[in-house]
């Protein structure tokens, strides 16, 4: 269908990535946020484009799309902060060791960027890491973005295009055949509206996603003040094996039992290091409703230990604490992508996936909208 004119609601990571494959498509944007600024899962998360624990097949080549486009990004817009760094699950346990060799024995084990590596050098790859562990699963294709940056850099990036307007403060309360109408009265037109709501919606989103099955997912994580030395990747504990998709593997269930707080909290151990050098630790799991309202302290000393272990020095002073919400779909699905009618989709549910694969769903969408594709 022709396309000249995009109205696109929603100013998360998924939103604005669908602002963002737009507008390379030579489409001019308008880009609508119900907050005055964005604060949901984008600005909450580690900034870390997990493509190595992806499922197989779609998901996996979803994620390597992902990171090919904020590579691309990054090239262009130095506040999104891409780093190519790839990532270490550090593991503790042979059996741990033991279930990485029949990781890298996948065949897609390459597309993974997947390398099994001895302590040794697992510390020749991150000098960081002085403490005690027995080996790393190693990937070079995982890498690292800003969070509380990136969006504002893209979408000054966009603007500056002169085919690009953002809206913030601006509730979406009406879809029409020609574009909405917000909570004011305005009316923002054109060819096709992108929905990008998040787990918590505004106006006419949250009432279109009374129907939806996606169910909210709450985490608490915490950052430190600026630690003195570089991590040279991301890091995870080899808890994220008992449970990431990607390692679906025969075996699994075999792994030791986690401790008692880690499966009460369903906790991941995930660590990046921002650019001021403040470390971003997590994170925990609630699924479902009711969502907690207040952030226990129990996760937090769990894991701050754990880095600690791993490190081999102490963490500096905790600066902050949060927490935050995404969407979940029950199925395996990728994503939740609806026309509404002929001029407006609903695209949703990413998950904690968000990060790495929102550029290449927002791809995929243009490509359905415009027939260039068929899945």
């Amino acid at each position: 269908m022709p396309m000249e004119h995009v109205v696109v609601v929603g100013g998360g990571v998924l939103g604005t990535m669908h602002a963002v494959a737009a507008c390379r498509r030579g489409m001019s944007v308008t880009h609508l946020e119900a907050d005055p600024e964005p604060q949901g899962a984008t600005v909450r998360n580690f900034g870390f484009l997990q493509v190595s624990v992806r499922a197989p097949g779609p998901e996996l080549e979803t994620a390597i799309r992902g990171r090919s486009i904020w590579a691309e990004l990054g090239n262009h817009i130095p506040g999104i902060g891409f780093r190519p760094d790839g990532s270490i699950i550090v593991l503790s346990q042979p059996e741990e060791m033991e279930f990485a060799r029949k990781v890298i024995e996948r065949e897609d084990f390459t597309k993974r960027g997947l390398n099994l590596l001895n302590a040794d050098e697992v510390h020749n790859i991150n000098p960081t890491l002085n403490g005690h562990y027995l080996g790393g699963l190693h990937s070079s294709i995982d890498a690292v973005v800003e969070p509380r940056t990136a969006l504002p850099a893209i979408r000054d990036w966009l603007a500056s295009s002169g085919s690009y307007r953002f809206h913030s403060s601006t509730v979406v309360v009406d879809l029409r055949a020609s574009g909405v109408t917000d909570q004011r009265g305005a009316q923002h037109s054109g060819d096709h509206v992108i929905l990008c709501p998040g787990a918590v919606s505004h106006g006419l989103t949250a009432t279109l996603l009374e129907r939806q099955a996606q169910y909210p997912v709450y985490l608490q994580m915490f950052q430190t003040d600026p630690f003195p030395s570089r991590l040279t990747t991301a890091v995870a504990g080899g808890d994220v094996m008992r449970d990431y998709p990607g390692f679906d593997l025969p075996g699994r269930a075999t792994l030791p039992a986690l401790p008692e707080v880690a499966l009460r909290f369903d906790s991941h151990l995930l660590v990046t290091q921002r650019a001021g050098g403040e470390l971003t630790i997590g994170d925990t799991h609630h699924s479902g409703l009711p969502l907690p309202f207040d952030i226990d302290e129990t996760p937090f000393e769990y894991l701050k230990a754990r880095v600690e272990t791993i490190l081999g020095t102490e963490l500096p002073t905790i600066r902050r604490r949060w927490s935050g919400v995404y969407g979940r779909l029950p199925r395996g699905d990728l994503c939740l992508r609806r026309q509404i009618h002929d001029h407006a989709t609903l695209v949703t549910g990413l998950g904690g996936r968000g990060m790495t694969i929102s550029p290449a769903v927002a791809e995929t969408t243009f490509e359905i909208l415009l027939g260039e594709e068929t899945k």
